[in-house]
């Protein structure tokens, strides 16, 4: 079992910055690769970036691309999202996810842990 909790969310106005954090505790951590997914109201869980287990390869979805940077400290358990540049359709909750596995993807369904979601809400 691998738990994870997330931090950082909150209320910023358009043009802000959070940094999102995601602790994660039970199974070595540098095993999984990890991926931030987000839920807005009345939309679908959708993929905003992953890293690989080594942190050495990150990848970004295209609507997030220029804006948010995810890395990880395998030292601290701890991976993150830095958003810059917010804007209001990035309003969601954000989720951290592990997959046992080199890259996690951008599918949230071959993810095998989550974590309980931080709310991100941008304010025009």
């Amino acid at each position: 079992q691998v738990q994870l909790v997330e931090s950082g969310g909150g209320l910023v106005q358009a043009g802000g910055s959070l940094r999102l954090s995601c602790a994660a505790s039970g199974r070595t951590f540098s095993n999984y690769a990890m991926g931030w997914f987000r839920q807005g109201p009345g939309k679908d869980r959708e993929f905003v970036a992953a890293v690989t287990r080594s942190g050495t390869d990150t990848f970004n979805a295209d609507s997030v691309k220029g804006r948010f940077t995810v890395s990880r400290d395998n030292a601290k358990n701890t991976v993150y999202l830095q958003m810059n540049s917010l804007k209001p359709e990035d309003t969601a909750v954000y989720y951290c996810a592990a997959r046992d596995s080199y890259y996690g993807g951008s599918r949230y369904e071959l993810y095998d842990y989550w974590g309980q979601g931080t709310q991100v809400t941008v304010s025009s």
